[in-house]
């Protein structure tokens, strides 16, 4: 197993909200970076958002920012903007570096920065690459995704739950900082990497063809509810009402299929009448409904465990629809590594997640609760060098946030 992570010895100033910057920073954390998030004392704009524990904890701030440690600071005043610059362009091995989607300060501008530490690596997340805000929901929309989801029937745009395009750019963030980090150590340079959520969303189904695709066309690709674009997948009712997604991607898989279904020489004949080859992708995709159709009675006369031994027998590529409950459920069971509990600071817990990557085997820790302010004092005398008398100055100035008081958190836990 390993014990010292891979990043171990980085160090990362995060003054970012809501999921991309945040994942940057949650993401070099699990390999082992120090990440200190700087946040406005109370809280920035994301710090309650939902989902919220029962006692009015963030689920979703408690999970992106685990494993950093926690400053607040008053941002709006001279001396609170001057630690965060401070800290930002501290001196030593592994540190100058800075994650945020602040636009439109002045005082936290690359400039400004880079004159203080010129080797300072320096990832700026923005909405859109001319400073306009946007959030995943807009860029996905302006992306033109909403306008290909749904059924066939459906007139409006369908929009989706997940933010997709803000989790690429939090990756993207670890990315940037990581080949900043090369180039710094080929050249001794700094680098001001700015990312746009727009230009990820926009990079992204450029990337998959669908660009393309619609500058061929002329207009859209068809809406197709549940089916697989291009080739054959959907989704199948089993007896007793459990749902399964089944695809057939390559010429094996569908092989697969027939052989799992008992299906070859129906197809076989179809083929024949049809004038039509199923081993193509294209003619799978082109008479989706009518296999369909031909397979809806397999899995209708089979519950959910005789069909998941048939398919696996066969190896077919398939998967059963689930809800969150049912993951949950799983977890409290031993299931899926990838899944850990976090303990809240008021009490109770939260599910999380280690880091996806495995390191000879291992996840890696998830990481503890970040709790809000919790580190300010330790980190400024520890990157600042600053004495318990002048933090006790900031401290009566409002220029950070107040100290913990240790005794009510060990009554809240």
């Amino acid at each position: 197993m390993t014990t010292t992570r891979p990043l171990a010895g980085l160090h990362v100033v995060e003054c970012a909200s809501f999921v991309a910057g945040p994942t940057g920073g949650l993401t070099l954390a699990q390999l082992g970076a120090d990440v200190i998030r700087v946040d406005p004392i109370g809280g920035g704009s994301d710090h309650l958002r939902w989902p919220v524990a029962p006692g009015g904890e963030s689920y979703y701030w408690a999970s992106l920012n685990k494993g950093k440690r926690s400053v607040t600071v008053d941002m709006r005043s001279r001396e609170g903007q001057e630690l965060v610059l401070a800290l930002a362009t501290a001196s030593g091995t592994g540190r100058g570096i800075l994650i945020d989607n602040v636009v439109g300060r002045p005082w936290l501008a690359h400039e400004r920065l880079a004159a203080r530490r010129p080797d300072l690596i320096h990832v700026r997340v923005q909405g859109h690459p001319d400073g306009r805000p946007a959030v995943d929901y807009t860029v996905n929309a302006e992306a033109g995704v909403p306008s290909i989801t749904g059924g066939e029937d459906h007139a409006g745009p369908v929009n989706h739950v997940l933010p997709a395009w803000d989790l690429i750019a939090g990756l993207s963030v670890a990315t940037g900082v990581l080949a900043a980090l090369q180039q710094r150590a080929r050249t001794g340079e700094g680098a001001f990497v700015e990312l746009a959520l727009s230009d990820v969303a926009l990079a992204g189904v450029a990337n998959l063809g669908w660009l393309s695709e619609a500058a061929d066309r002329g207009g859209e690709r068809p809406r197709h509810g549940n089916h697989v674009y291009g080739s054959f997948g959907v989704d199948f009712a089993c007896r007793g009402g459990s749902r399964v997604m089944v695809v057939a991607l390559t010429e094996g898989q569908w092989r697969a299929l027939q052989s799992a279904t008992g299906t070859v020489e129906v197809f076989q004949a179809l083929e024949k009448a049809l004038r039509a080859d199923l081993c193509d992708e294209t003619e799978r995709y082109r008479l989706r409904e009518t296999i369909a159709a031909v397979l809806r009675p397999w899995f209708a006369a089979r519950d959910l465990d005789e069909v998941g031994k048939e398919l696996d027998a066969a190896r077919v590529l398939w998967g059963r629809y689930r809800g969150m409950a049912d993951l949950v459920a799983d977890h409290r069971a031993g299931a899926h590594r990838v899944l850990a509990d976090l303990t809240l600071p008021r009490g109770g817990s939260a599910v999380t997640a280690r880091s996806p990557l495995r390191f000879d085997g291992d996840h890696g820790p998830a990481g503890e609760c970040a709790e809000l302010g919790r580190d300010t004092e330790a980190v400024l005398a520890e990157v600042l060098g600053l004495t318990a008398a002048e933090i006790g100055g900031l401290h009566d100035r409002g220029v950070i946030g107040p100290p913990a008081d240790p005794n009510t958190e060990r009554k809240a836990r």
